[in-house]
């Protein structure tokens, strides 16, 4: 007798699931959570900026008022003087000044070339010392031989704002150059915005605010890539469902 081959079974198809949703959840509520911190940190830096454009604005335009005496220089606080505009008279060393590479800065956009801050002691009537960055001078002119008419010998009125100098660090040199012994040396320098000196160097300037406020914008693109994801999940999570695969089974 003749046997007849048994029919295949027709292939079992079996219902599986997509990755479920609530196992992407927890990393999606994280990523949510950095990008809302991420553009509210934006906004609170905007209203820091913005208080401190208003207070350097109110400070540069105000009339500068005497120096403080050298007695009263350790009550100047940086937070509460800086910025402010001061006047007084001194004598250059010009034999100690000292130059320091001009990077860009967004309160001299008239300093536009590679050049040099040339900063000088100056000494008072009391024999107190203030350190001025009596302004720039291009690559090509910092030889002081080469400017010598701003050399200044005579006593002379300088008005500009107060400054403090960078936190020292492991890689700061030591100063060199003034000798506290000599007279009280400020921690403090002064930027002078004037006078300017015969032949125009070191070139001084008068700082103005342009600080850079984008905090706005940054802001709006985190909140966003939030609401991005937000839509993306929610739509996948919506639309996940199961999904009928071929599956053989022998």
């Amino acid at each position: 007798m003749t046997l007849e081959p048994r029919a295949e079974a027709a292939p079992h198809r079996r219902a599986t699931r997509n990755r479920s949703w609530q196992g992407l959840l927890l990393p999606v509520l994280l990523a949510f959570a950095v990008l809302v911190a991420l553009g509210t940190w934006q906004i609170e830096r905007k209203a820091w900026k913005e208080a401190l454009i208003a207070t350097l604005t109110e400070r540069l335009a105000a009339s500068p008022q005497a120096l403080p005496p050298a007695k009263d220089w350790a009550k100047l606080d940086r937070g509460r003087d800086e910025y402010r505009r001061v006047k007084f008279t001194t004598n250059f060393d010009n034999a100690r000044e000292a130059l320091v590479f001009a990077a860009a800065t967004a309160f001299r956009p008239d300093v536009m070339s590679p050049g040099y801050w040339v900063f000088t002691p100056a000494r008072l009537a009391d024999g107190s010392i203030v350190v001025v960055n009596r302004g720039f001078v291009p690559d090509a002119r910092r030889d002081p031989k080469s400017r010598p008419q701003g050399q200044i010998a005579e006593t002379v009125e300088i008005t500009g704002p107060l400054r403090w100098p960078d936190e020292r660090h492991w890689f700061t040199p030591a100063d060199k150059g003034l000798d506290p012994k000599t007279g009280a040396v400020a921690r403090f320098y002064v930027e002078q915005e004037a006078p300017t000196p015969p032949g125009g160097l070191p070139q001084p300037g008068k700082l103005v605010v342009s600080l850079p406020d984008n905090h706005l914008q940054y802001a709006l693109t985190w909140y966003g890539l939030a609401a991005v994801l937000a839509a993306v999940f929610g739509f996948w999570a919506a639309t996940t469902g199961r999904r009928t695969v071929p599956v053989d089974r022998p």
